[in-house]
Parts: structure tokens; sequence; C-alpha cells
């Protein structure tokens, strides 16, 4: 049986701290972006209820229910095509982003999919894929790899 990182309290002190630092520094439309690369990563293989539960305490912890909404929508419209129009949407919002910022939003996500015990093949590929397309792709790896 896997050993859940949810209750170890060091981890969720982390977490929560980390959630309200960014959200100090986050526009609307920062959150937005954040909130679609969690959802498009969760949504590649179908969401889940535990997927679906993160990201609405994610949502909640940055006062952004809003722009879950606007996320869900925006995804909802066609399932089919949610991946490359988010990345096409993600690029645009992204493009003035520097290389840190790019970086702490996917190795947030990061940690979201680890949270449930494991990440999976889809979703590592999907953030790899983003990583690549944010030319970040090398650093995703390291940070990765020292978690």
């Amino acid at each position: 049986m896997r050993k859940s990182i949810i209750n170890n309290p060091y981890i969720c002190i982390r977490q929560i701290f980390y959630m309200q630092q960014i959200d100090l520094l986050m526009t609307s439309e920062q959150k937005k972006a954040f909130l679609l690369l969690k959802a498009v990563i969760f949504q590649y293989h179908g969401l889940n209820e535990e997927e679906g539960r993160v990201l609405r305490e994610t949502a909640e912890s940055l006062g952004a229910l809003g722009e879950l909404d606007w996320v869900t929508e925006f995804i909802s419209t066609d399932l089919y095509t949610a991946f490359e129009r988010a990345k096409i949407c993600l690029n645009e919002q992204t493009a003035e982003w520097d290389v840190d910022t790019k970086l702490s939003y996917l190795a947030s996500v990061w940690e979201s999919t680890n949270k449930k015990g494991h990440v999976t093949e889809m979703e590592a590929t999907t953030m790899l894929k983003i990583a690549k397309e944010w030319k970040v792709q090398k650093e995703l790896m390291m940070i990765i790899r020292k978690r």
C-alpha cells in the first residue's frame, strides 16, 4: 500500500505556503493559465473524481473559482481538441513569462499530480510536451529528478 503524502504535515504545510506565495503574485489571467495547465494535464486521460477535487481545492486556495469555471468551459467546449487549444492559449499567455515562473507552474502541477500517489505516463508526457513548447524541458527534468 502506498503511503499518502497528504498525511505528511511537512508536505502539506509546504504546499499551502507555496500556493499562498503564488496567490499573492498572480493576476486573474495567471490563475487561469495555472488552472488550465493543471486541468489539461489531468484531463488528458480523463478527469477522475480525485483530480477534480484537487483542481477545485487549488482554485479555492487561489481564490480562483471564477477562473476555474472559465477553464472548465474552455475544456468542455471540445474535449478532443482541448489539449491543442490549451497549448496555444498557454503559449500566448506565457509568452512574456520568465523561465522561473514557467518552471514553478510546471513543478507545482507535477507535485499536485504526485499527491495522488503517482504520476501517470500520460500526465508526464503532457507536462514534458508543454515544457518543450516553453523551452524549459531540460530544467523541468532536473527539478523532477531532484524530487
